[in-house]
This record gives structure tokens, C-alpha cells and sequence, in this order.
């Protein structure tokens, strides 16, 4: 495109691509209003944001100072990480069909605190903040802004292997429910869209088996319209192992919204092979040996607005 228009024409068009995205975000602004939200992490901490939305002139500032201090787990999450979730939920709320670029961002007051989670000081840990703490982010915004429930929040990062092969899968759940529609069951929600390696794949290449991978029925949460249900999935070991998985939403259901009630929380357990069932923690790692079973059971997602009793 350069050598064919020069770059003093490209240079403008990108210009008007950013500029039409912010266009568009801030007619989207223009139709919310101000909220708050707070978000409880697994583990400790939460996440506690507070909109301010100027409707007339389609800007908002998005106030995540309130956010605990950083913490002594890996679940703390740079504030690049919020920018990115801040500009994923402002984009899925743009009716029109644009591009993701920085244009979107432009509207948006994004502020943390130095020192939080959410904007930590080496040497703190931040491996679970781009695939757990994101999660929290993005469901507190919505929260705040009214419009969703909170989804899954975890990609429930499973990996087993040994020192020959390593495998690693994140695991769907249920969306949040919206004023408009109940959420989707057994999906990706929000920060992961990967697809899981097919069965017959998957046991060719490891000596593992899937015995079972289904809708975890009943796991969304009640309201006027329905939180999506989780997922249930049990994979049998026919060898020696180490099994991990790094998850939240254990300990803290997610939340529906407009008096929509909680979904069920995550579950995990390991089965040995002679049947003693142990269940396991949100973040764990163990060795498991022939004939073992680890079963997940993924959170749902909450629902929107109260039931109205006939």
C-alpha cells in the first residue's frame, strides 16, 4: 500500500480507521451509565472498579484504584492487561462492524494504582494475570456497566505430561446472561477462544483416555434469563503423570446481575484407580499413576434479572 498510494496516504487512512473507531465507542458510551462493581479473586484480593460515564460528550472513566493491593500469588496482572480487557469490552459493545485498533481506547479514562494488582512492582508475579485476573476484569466491567453477568472467569489451564510429552488445554463454561438473552452453555468465554485437540488425536498421541465430556446441566445460574451451564470432563490416565491445573471461580461462584442468581463454582477431583475419590483444590498439582481419573466439573455463568413469580 505504500508504494502504491505513498505513506503520507496510508498514514491518513489509518487515522480515519482509529478515528471511526472512536466514533463508534463513544455512541456506545452514550448509552450507559455510571456504576461500580467488585469482584472477589480466589485466593485473596479483589478487583473494584468504578465507571464514570459522560454521556453528552461519549467518554468514561474506568476507575480500577480501588483494586486490592498486589499479592503474593501469581494472580496479579499488569495494567496492560486491563487496557486489553477495558478495549475487548467497549468493542463488543460497537453495534457496527469495525476493526480492533487503539481508535477504541481513545474515549476511555483508564485508571490503576501503582502497587495493586492490577498494576504490581517487580518482582511480582503475573503468570495467572493474563489468563485468570483478565477474566475478573472484564465481568467487573460488565458489572459495572450493567450488562452481563459475570461469565466463567477461568480458562481452567489443564496440563499433564512427563518428561517425554506435555499437553496443555484451557476448558469452556458458562457465559453470563444478558437483559436480552439467557448465556451460552459449554463455551469460551471472553479471554480464550482455543479449540481442544480431538479425542482420537489426543489419546494416539498420549496415554491417556477421555472417558466423558459434556454440558454440566443445571450449573448456570436462575434469573429472567439463564446463566449458560458449565462443563463436565473426566480424563483417565494410562500412565504416570503429572497432572496440574491452574483455575479460579472455586471458591467464588460468578455472580448474576439485576437480582439474577450465582452459578454453581468449579469442582475438581482426583479418582484413583482402586476408587478413593480426593477432592482438589483450584490450583493443583499431583502425580497420578495408571488407571487414575481427574474430573473437572467448569463453573457456569450467573443470571440476569429476577424470576417473576406467576
Amino acid at each position: 500500500m505504500i508504494e502504491a498510494h505513498g505513506p503520507a496516504a496510508v498514514h491518513r487512512y489509518m487515522t480515519f480507521v482509529q478515528e471511526n473507531a472512536a466514533a463508534c465507542v463513544r455512541r456506545a458510551v452514550g448509552r450507559l451509565a455510571d456504576g461500580e462493581a467488585r469482584v472477589a479473586m480466589d485466593g485473596g484480593g479483589e478487583i473494584v472498579v468504578r465507571t464514570t460515564v459522560d454521556a453528552a460528550r461519549g467518554e468514561a472513566v474506568l476507575d480500577f484504584t480501588g483494586s486490592s493491593d498486589q499479592l503474593a500469588s501469581n494472580f496479579n496482572a499488569p495494567s496492560a492487561i486491563v487496557d486489553a480487557a477495558a478495549l475487548y469490552v467497549f468493542r463488543t459493545l460497537v453495534d457496527d462492524d469495525i476493526p480492533l485498533n487503539a481508535g477504541c481506547l481513545a474515549p476511555l479514562g483508564v485508571l490503576t494504582r501503582p502497587g495493586s494488582m492490577l498494576a504490581p512492582r517487580r518482582p511480582a508475579a503475573v503468570v495467572a494475570g493474563n489468563v485468570e485476573t483478565s477474566q475478573h476484569v472484564v465481568d467487573a466491567l460488565y458489572a459495572a456497566l450493567g450488562v452481563m453477568a459475570n461469565a466463567q472467569g477461568s480458562m481452567n489451564n489443564f496440563t499433564f505430561g512427563d518428561e517425554q510429552r506435555q499437553y496443555y488445554e484451557t476448558l469452556c463454561g458458562g457465559a453470563g446472561a444478558t437483559a436480552r438473552a439467557d448465556g451460552a452453555s459449554a463455551v469460551h468465554t471472553h479471554m480464550t477462544n482455543s479449540r481442544l485437540t480431538d479425542p482420537e488425536i489426543l489419546e494416539r498421541r498420549f496415554p491417556v483416555r477421555v472417558e466423558s465430556f459434556g454440558v454440566r446441566r443445571g450449573s448456570g445460574g436462575a434469573g429472567r434469563r439463564r446463566g449458560g451451564d458449565g462443563a463436565v470432563r473426566r480424563i483417565r490416565f494410562l500412565a504416570p503423570m503429572e497432572a496440574a491445573l491452574l483455575s479460579t471461580r472455586r471458591e467464588h461462584p460468578p455472580q448474576g446481575l439485576a437480582g439474577g442468581g450465582p452459578a454453581l463454582a468449579g469442582a475438581q477431583r482426583w479418582i484413583t484407580a482402586a476408587g478413593e475419590v480426593k477432592e482438589l483444590p483450584g490450583c493443583f498439582s499431583v502425580k497420578v499413576q495408571p488407571g487414575d481419573v481427574i474430573e473437572i466439573e467448569t463453573p457456569g455463568g450467573g443470571g440476569f434479572g429476577a424470576v417473576v413469580e406467576a
